[in-house]
Order: structure tokens, then C-alpha cells, then sequence
């Protein structure tokens, strides 16, 4: 039974939780490499940061990956259990070579400015 404490408790929780978009070179990069700094973010997830990404992204990512990648199926499906997954809305644009040589170039540079956007 909710009491007014805990509906107030409640949306205190959400007035500070901020959101972080996770772009489909970041989901790559966690996907592929082993990225301490990646795999805090999604593995160890607080309460106070809502990650998100779209539909989209997760396609470039998962169109990105190649053979000889070491890519963990686990990985993947604690992405799917951690971060919220928005429709795109819009049909989706084939994933052409040049786009895949993009992204997994930006994945896979030094460890600067991965993640995504604050919101």
C-alpha cells in the first residue's frame, strides 16, 4: 500500500535520474571490446542515470559487428535488460559499407568521448 511518503520518495527518484543516450558507436564498443569504462556504465547502472538508445542504433551497432570480432552474447543481452530501447518511427536506411567502416572506426579509437549524449 502506498503511502503519500512513498509516492514523494518516488518522484524525487525521477526529478534526479538524468538520461543518457547511447549511440550505436558506443553499444559497438561495449559490444566488442572489453571497455572498463563502457562496461561500468551499462553493467553497474544506478538509479540516478537512465540510459537509452532506438531501435536504429542497436541496428547499426549489431550491422557493425564482423566475424572476427569478440563479441559476447551475454554483453548483449545485459544491454537488452539495462538500457530502454525507443522506436525509431521511420523506416530503416540499409547499413551500407561506409557507414559500418565509420562506426566501427569510432568505436574502436582511444577511449575519449564514448558514450552518448546528457540529457
Amino acid at each position: 500500500m502506498n503511502t503519500e511518503e512513498d509516492d514523494a520518495e518516488e518522484k524525487n527518484k525521477i526529478q534526479v535520474q538524468k538520461k543518457m543516450i547511447i549511440k550505436p558507436e558506443a553499444i559497438l564498443r561495449y559490444l566488442i571490446t572489453d571497455d572498463d569504462r563502457m562496461d561500468t556504465l551499462i553493467m553497474c547502472q544506478g538509479e540516478q542515470l537512465n540510459l537509452i538508445t532506438d531501435d536504429f542504433y542497436v541496428y547499426e551497432a549489431m550491422g557493425s559487428i564482423q566475424p572476427y570480432d569478440k563479441f559476447k552474447l551475454n554483453k548483449l543481452v545485459k544491454f537488452f535488460q539495462v538500457v530502454e530501447i525507443q522506436s525509431y518511427g521511420k523506416k530503416k536506411e540499409i547499413l551500407k559499407e561506409e557507414r559500418v567502416e565509420e562506426l566501427r572506426k569510432l568505436a574502436l579509437k582511444e577511449k575519449e568521448n564514448i558514450g552518448g549524449e546528457s540529457k
